[in-house]
């Protein structure tokens, strides 16, 4: 599904009326109807109270009237508030108000804020539905919205917010000062960026788009994406069961240092556990034996050798892997940047850098290494290992992740994986897909690794160097393994999380879920 700024919806918007004759007033009705429909097949089944909507003076209140308006279809008590003066109302507010009251909707007048505390005393159990000003807020809100919205926030038993919380930036998610805290968000046509990034990811909820009825030619274009299963029905591969182990690849995994071979243990178990043929984990001489110790008898080993003059001939060795892993716990020294580099100037397959395989390089430094390869290359930072590599302030990519994200990509000419609440994949052909799947059970040691074998594992299956026709032909698979890569890790955090509960699971725990996680991706249902 696509994702939009405020300036595409605009041009959406305009589009389909002069092109489509599709009228405000018709996208109005639409909310309408499939807004009232969700929220009462979803929460107000066996709601008794009365359901309060929150109706600012444009567009955005005339969706919540709408809503109203068909609610009481329902037989739902509905209650709208309006916090602007008549003489401020849109037209299609004004056409909105005058239906609502005759379908019965209580319309009532905010002349001082005691009224609304009234009320929540009143109703302690009040379904309240936003309605303010919608993605076309201006920041700073008038000084009375901010002790409406607080007070919301503090007794509302339920919010809804209609398109996006009143005081969220839609391309941003910024706020200045406060914001509606909304549970469920019904996106209208498309999700907005908002939703997604900085304060908006955690304001606006659970997020619903309702299809107002644009047509699919303006609204399914676009460069931002949400992730969803139907992106990959024709990646996951199918199994032979009279293949062999080397049809299914050959992937390495090179990391570790002292206390930090479980970093590489793990990348490797994931690579093994998504159908890898077979996995090689790798690590320096010194602490080969701290890797064996604890590595799982169905993975190979090696080691780096401390005598660099060796290093050739082990960099020549690598074409009998179809992709490699380099980073977890691979260590920060001047030796781990050097086997980087030799890594990537050498290895002619798809090349996954995660942790410290980052934390050695820099984009200053290093960007003709990347722009010069010819072979996949993907990095997968969180955002303070994106800041350090490309020398950015941290906070200016909390607050822009995707303008970030892309000027990484289209100066690498990589495939550039932002982990956070909101995963955040940049692919070479320009597009953005957003992950957004939250879930604190997945904030623990060990889940990047764990994302990168993934990742590992699966190029390794799909691709081989050693057929030229295989990298070539299709950038576009690649893409799509990346970002299917990226789903699988977040569907094993949700069974995981099931499974253990946020407290207990672990890194282990995803590896262990990663079944679950290629049922529920195979069945396409999320």
């Amino acid at each position: 599904m696509r994702i939009v700024n405020q300036q595409e919806m605009r041009e959406i918007e305009s589009l389909a009326q002069k092109e489509y004759h599709f009228s405000e007033t018709l996208v109005i009705e639409n909310v309408g109807v499939r807004g009232a429909d969700y929220l009462h097949s979803h929460f107000l089944t066996d709601f008794n109270h009365e359901v309060v909507i929150l109706v600012g003076n444009g567009s955005n209140g005339a969706d919540g009237l709408a809503i109203a308006r068909h609610l009481m279809k329902y037989h739902h008590r509905v209650r709208a508030f309006m916090l602007f003066n008549k003489k401020e109302w849109s037209k299609e507010l004004s056409n909105q108000v005058e239906m609502a009251q005759a379908y019965g909707v209580k319309i009532q007048p905010m002349g001082h804020l005691q009224e609304l505390e009234s009320y929540f005393t009143q109703n302690p159990e009040a379904y309240v539905i936003d309605a303010i000003f919608g993605t076309g807020v201006r920041l700073p809100l008038p000084n009375f919205l901010y002790d409406v919205i607080k007070m919301v926030n503090d007794q509302a038993h339920h919010i809804v917010a209609i398109d996006i919380p009143t005081g969220v930036l839609c391309d941003t998610g910024g706020i200045q000062g406060n914001a509606i805290k909304a549970d469920h968000t019904l996106a209208i046509a498309l999700p907005k960026m908002g939703h997604y990034i900085s304060e908006g990811a955690k304001l606006s909820g659970e997020v619903v788009t309702l299809d107002v009825g644009f047509p699919t030619e303006l609204t399914a274009k676009g460069d931002k994406f949400l992730l969803e299963p139907g992106h990959f029905q024709t990646t996951t591969n199918k199994r032979s069961k009279f293949a062999h182990k080397n049809n299914f690849g050959h992937t390495l995994i090179i990391g570790g240092t002292f206390g930090l071979t479980g970093a590489l243990h793990l990348s490797a178990q994931a690579a093994l556990r998504v159908g890898t043929g077979l996995v090689t984990a790798v690590t320096w001489e010194k602490y080969y034996s701290e890797l064996t110790s604890r590595i799982l008898p169905e993975i190979m080993t090696g080691f780096v050798p401390k005598d660099e003059t060796r290093w050739p001939g082990e960099i020549k060795n690598l074409t009998k892997y179809d992709a490699i892993v380099v980073g977890p716990g691979l260590g920060r020294s001047d030796r781990a940047r050097r086997l980087v580099i030799e890594v990537l100037n050498n290895f002619p397959g798809p090349v996954v850098l995660d942790a410290d395989a980052l934390n050695v390089l820099s984009l200053k430094e290093d960007h003709r290494i990347f722009a010069m390869r010819n072979a996949p290359t993907v990095l997968t930072p969180h955002y303070g290992e994106f800041a350090r590599f490309t020398n950015t302030n941290i906070q200016n990519v909390l607050e822009r992740p995707v303008k970030s994200l892309r000027e990484l990509v289209e100066t690498i000419n990589c495939s550039v994986i932002l982990k956070g609440p909101c995963t955040f994949v940049g692919s070479t052909n320009g597009s953005i897909y957003f992950n957004y799947f939250p879930n604190d059970g997945m904030a623990k040691a060990g889940s990047g690794d764990v994302l990168a074998g993934i990742i590992g594992g699966l190029f390794g299956q799909h691709f081989s160097h050693k057929d030229s026709k295989s990298l070539v032909r299709d950038y576009k698979t690649f893409d799509r393994i990346t970002a299917m890569g990226v789903m699988v890790h977040s569907l094993a955090g949700k069974h995981a999380r099931e499974k253990h509960g946020v407290r207990s699971m672990s890194a282990s725990s995803l590896i262990e879920s990663l079944k679950e996680a290629f049922t529920e991706l195979e069945a396409d249902h999320f």
